[in-house]
């Protein structure tokens, strides 16, 4: 144990101050953000918002929610991270666990290991991936956003290695009593690896879910871009959102409320709650699993 002398609690002093800086530098932009979503449109203009809402309104969100474009972009992003992740989590077993393996057991290990750490350090460009996908038929379809990413090397790399942690002598009685491979992997390696899974999946659902490039690339109709590319088309464009407003003769009232700010800001809030809700569920795994991924025997 550590003395509780003057110069520890000092450090504990300091620390707390360091940390307490640290986590107030994370909030302050989604506190700004949801204040600005959450105030009138010309305070917003005027630069009178910062962390509190000023002429407070909640019009913003409800054209958020009632609108066409948000929704269907929101559901695809959802139905995405279902089906990527699930993709990236099988994939991710089944290249790990025989991997995880000695050379006495799997002799070829070796030559699969390089094969996976060379397409980890030299990842094909723009153009050939383009080409790959289109030639599949795969343009303007969820396949074009969850295949190409569907084995992430790191994944396997931390996958494995948790593997490998493993008592061998439980692995070896499930062979003596009878069980393959397959039953081995999903009654007694599976439950085991749940840190490892959950941190995989953590890394998996915010990368899909923040992903928008692809989404810009592989959808030739903007009805089909997930939700991270249709918030980068209203950045970049922000009038699109005030053009497609004024068509909506029951919306119009609204202008005196709200304008681009607070609508991009209502939109980029609603965007981010759903990783923020995920975290705290996988957070006591996360460090377990990283950790315990990492080392290497």
């Amino acid at each position: 144990m550590i003395k509780d002398t003057l110069s520890v609690k000092i450090f504990r002093f300091f620390n707390g101050v360091v940390l307490l800086t640290a986590a107030i530098l994370c909030l302050a932009p989604f506190v700004n953000l949801l204040a600005t979503s959450l105030s009138t449109g010309h305070y917003v203009a005027a630069g009178r918002v910062s962390f509190f809402p000023v002429g407070f309104n909640i019009e913003s969100y409800q054209y958020v929610f009632t609108s066409a474009r948000f929704i269907r972009s929101f559901m695809i992003s959802v139905y995405r991270v279902l089906l990527g992740v699930s993709i990236n989590i099988i994939v991710v077993i089944m290249c790990a666990y025989p991997l995880s393996k000695n050379k006495q057991e799997f002799r070829q290990r070796g030559i699969y290991s390089w094969y996976f750490i060379i397409t980890m350090l030299f990842a094909p460009s723009l153009i050939p991936s383009f080409l790959v996908v289109m030639n599949l038929g795969l343009l303007d379809s969820m396949w074009a956003l969850v295949l190409p990413g569907a084995l992430p090397v790191f994944s396997v790399i931390v996958m494995l290695n948790f593997f490998r942690n493993l008592p061998k002598e439980l692995l070896e009685s499930a062979f003596v009593d009878g069980a393959g491979h397959v039953k081995t992997l999903i009654k007694i390696v599976l439950p085991l690896s749940k840190p490892s899974i959950a941190t995989i999946v953590l890394f998996s659902a915010v990368g899909h879910w923040n992903s928008w490039f692809d989404g810009m690339i592989y959808m030739n109709r903007p009805i089909n871009y997930p939700l991270q590319t249709y918030l980068q088309t209203i950045l970049i464009t922000p009038a699109t959102l005030m053009r497609d407003m004024q068509g909506n003769p029951e919306l119009i009232n609204m202008l005196i409320l709200i304008n681009n700010h607070t609508l991009r800001a209502a939109q980029l809030f609603i965007a981010t709650v759903p990783i923020l809700l995920l975290y705290p569920f996988l957070q006591k795994y996360f460090i377990t699993g990283l950790v315990l991924g990492s080392v290497k025997e």
